[in-house]
């Protein structure tokens, strides 16, 4: 098994007398996808903004390529290749497909007191951006302004926005969130096609769609790792069942709220 690309050990998150993420552990790895499932409530988000260094954990280690960045912000993270995705999006409607990826290229390569230069100036930047949208099916529709996408399409430029950014590691938060079957089925098919160059960490209340693309599912209640598995593993699990009070985890429609 390879090492972890990114690791959190033992990552703990108060928020007064409330311990949103208590001792949780995971490793992610290239080559696959990892999913992080549980209700509303259980940590998830917390989670993430930890891995991605939005908040710092009261104690634990946060790793990546074996060196400890728990001390490091958000820009550190991401030059250091972290990409993350958001609930909320990040696009700038107003400009096209290809200028949104092009500036998350530009904020990547250069240090903040740079960011506003026009984006035009950096050959670099635009080169990535193309490739980013040539590696997620956006390519086509590079010079459309980017809030007349439909709603699966904005979540693609959002991925290709982060790949823009050379990662080593894809925070996806709630990637699948509000789309169709067919677009959920065009973002895994994606997933599938990225994770063999990156580490893929999915957050996702789409069950079906997590045990159809998941490598490794880790299963979080009240801020706590209760399993963690392969997808097999996961629906065998009575630990899991019980948490989830009878859901049907082997349904074709069933989902964690």
């Amino acid at each position: 098994m390879p090492d972890p690309l990114l690791a959190a050990d033992a990552v703990t998150r108060r928020f007064g007398g409330l311990t949103a993420v208590n001792g949780v552990s995971l490793a992610l790895r290239r080559g696959e996808v990892h999913a992080v499932i549980g209700t509303n409530g259980a940590g998830k988000s917390t989670l993430i903004n930890i891995l991605s260094g939005e908040l710092a954990p009261h104690s634990g280690r946060v790793s990546l390529g074996g060196r400890d960045i728990t001390a490091w912000g958000q820009p550190e993270r991401a030059r250091a290749g972290l990409g993350r995705s958001y609930q909320r999006s990040t696009l700038f409607p107003e400009l096209t497909v290809f200028e949104n990826c092009r500036l998350a290229a530009q904020a990547r390569r250069q240090r903040f007191w740079r960011w506003w230069r026009p984006a035009t100036a950096c050959a670099a930047s635009a080169e990535l951006a193309a490739q980013a949208l040539e590696r997620t099916g956006l390519a086509a529709d590079a010079a459309q302004p980017a809030g007349l996408l439909p709603h699966g399409r904005k979540r693609q430029l959002e991925i290709a926005m982060c790949l823009a950014g050379e990662p080593q590691v894809l925070l996806l938060d709630e990637p699948l969130a509000g789309m169709g079957p067919e677009e959920t089925d065009r973002i895994l098919a994606l997933l599938q096609s990225l994770k063999a160059n990156h580490a893929i960490l999915l957050v996702e209340h789409d069950m079906d769609a997590v045990f159809r693309s998941a490598d490794t599912i880790t299963v979080m209640v009240n801020g706590s790792s209760i399993a963690s598995g392969d997808p097999a593993q996961i629906r065998a699990n009575a630990e899991v069942r019980t948490a989830y009070l009878g859901e049907d985890l082997d349904g074709e429609h069933a989902c964690a709220h």
